[in-house]
């Protein structure tokens, strides 16, 4: 469609008068700060993820009559319910178990310093998804669907929610430096506008963001001029194409990336922080300097607003000699988890007692667990474990949850979830009351008809709120 030199210069003028204006937080943008349903209880969410899957009768699932039965065969024991097949015989635990705390929990040997804070900790003892292998069972956690194409918990929540700060992303993703499985439509943003998508970060970059710099010939006012004309060029071009989310989203990208460049590089400059306190995150020694930096760096994120931060731990795979492998032994359950959780275990406890002693805690909600849990039979040469959907431990810690709850219960043998079984679904809707949004009020129109994060199902898990 050809212009007039007369149209054209007209738009110009019109262009010129608006941008002084331009370049803020844009009036009616989805992102701008909401409220939700009701009062919430959480402002921000820090998502431990750890992928591949830890055991739950080797961390905090103390199952001692499975240990007395090593090797004998487990009862009601289904080779195919992992990935591979299974012996059908059981694997004790080769951790030491012991109770901490007023509340008595559990906790084994791998989690000598995150064993100090069970008392903070609701635990879900009875968590089961529906699929035995990852990908799927990922997409699940995330997005409560376990096939590709639904927007994931951190999408829904921007949505519903926006994001108090209009100089970051309201959604953070950590993995160092490998992307877990299924990569990037775990946190993708479905058939929600882009605009929601979340910021993946490769944590084991210690410059984290790349391409951030202004270019050195560049003035501020010679880039904020260049992004003010885009802007205008890309609403008229709008004007034409109001169903198009997907530009929407990249000029809200330019736009963001330009109040990066000065927020960004504050936000992410652990030199800011004390001695002591990358010394208690553990930056400060090799094994625990990755995932270190990513949850300190989490919790300078929740200061300034950001709403949600996923971490995938256990997506290095032990390169270039640091102890972040996945939680997947299948061949060998000791020597795997003892590595995966010596990269952990410091940080982890360190981002509890940071919040804790800052006052953050309360309205920080922390969320740990895999995507499944591991059968109580063994596989392999017999000292591994294979994938196991029908039960698996997660914990939550602040946010308004009931420090000290233990919820759910597994059969004797760690293997199946009998009592109070929980959901994805149920994990989501707790998840969304604690930040103020009622799950079954949270929707989207797609394809005629309105989808939730949690489907048709969902029931709040009461007895861990506070």
């Amino acid at each position: 469609m050809k212009h007039s030199r007369r149209k054209f210069l007209s738009q110009a003028g019109a262009a010129a008068g608006i941008f002084a204006t331009q370049g803020a937080f844009a009036q009616n943008n989805p992102l701008a700060f909401g409220t939700g349903h009701f009062p919430a209880k959480a402002k921000s969410i820090i998502w431990l993820h750890m992928t591949g899957a830890p055991s739950q009768m080797d961390t905090f699932d103390y199952k001692p009559v499975l240990n007395k039965n090593h090797g004998k065969p487990l009862p009601d024991a289904d080779s195919k319910t992992g990935f591979f097949t299974t012996s059908g015989k059981c694997l004790a635990s080769p951790f030491a178990f012991k109770q901490y705390g007023e509340s008595g929990a559990w906790v084994s040997d791998l989690f000598p310093h995150l064993s100090n804070h069970v008392d903070d900790m609701a635990f879900i003892y009875s968590m089961y998804s529906r699929s035995n292998n990852h990908t799927p069972a990922m997409l699940e956690l995330t997005s409560g669907f376990f096939r590709q194409g639904f927007p994931s918990i951190a999408s829904w929540l921007m949505y519903g929610l926006g994001t108090p700060n209009k100089s970051l992303p309201g959604s953070f993703v950590f993995h160092a430096p490998k992307k877990p499985r299924g990569e990037d439509p775990i946190w993708s943003t479905g058939f929600l506008p882009k605009i929601f998508q979340a910021t993946a970060i490769d944590g084991g970059n210690k410059k984290v963001i790349d391409n951030l710099d202004r270019l050195e010939d560049l003035s501020d006012d010679q880039q904020r001029s260049q992004l003010d004309a885009i802007k205008f060029l890309n609403d008229s071009h709008r004007t034409e194409r109001l169903h198009t989310s997907n530009l929407e989203a990249r000029q809200e990208a330019y736009e963001l990336a330009y109040r990066m460049q000065t927020s960004a590089p504050n936000a992410f400059n652990l030199n800011n922080e004390t001695e002591s306190t990358r010394k208690l995150y553990g930056i400060d020694t090799k094994e625990t300097e990755l995932v270190g930096r990513q949850l300190l760096t989490a919790r300078r994120l929740v200061e300034r607003g950001v709403r949600f931060i996923h971490v995938f731990a256990g997506t290095n795979g032990g390169g270039g000699g640091v102890n972040d492998v996945p939680w997947d032994g299948h061949n060998d359950i000791k020597a795997n988890h003892t590595v995966a959780a010596r990269s952990v275990d410091k940080p982890m406890s360190a981002l509890l007692a940071d919040l804790k002693q800052r006052g953050m805690l309360d309205e920080t909600l922390v969320v740990w667990g895999g995507e499944f849990g591991r059968t109580s039979d063994s596989q392999g040469n017999g000292t591994g474990r294979d994938h196991n959907p029908n039960a698996f431990t997660m914990w939550f810690a602040g946010g308004g949850t009931k420090g000290g709850a233990q919820y759910g219960r597994t059969d004797d043998f760690g293997y199946k979830a009998i009592e109070n079984r929980t959901s994805v679904h149920d994990l989501h809707a707790t998840v969304l009351h604690l930040m103020g949004l009622d799950h079954e009020k949270l929707t989207y129109r797609h394809n005629g008809r309105d989808f939730r994060l949690t489907d048709v199902a969902g029931n709040l898990i009461h007895d861990i709120l506070a």
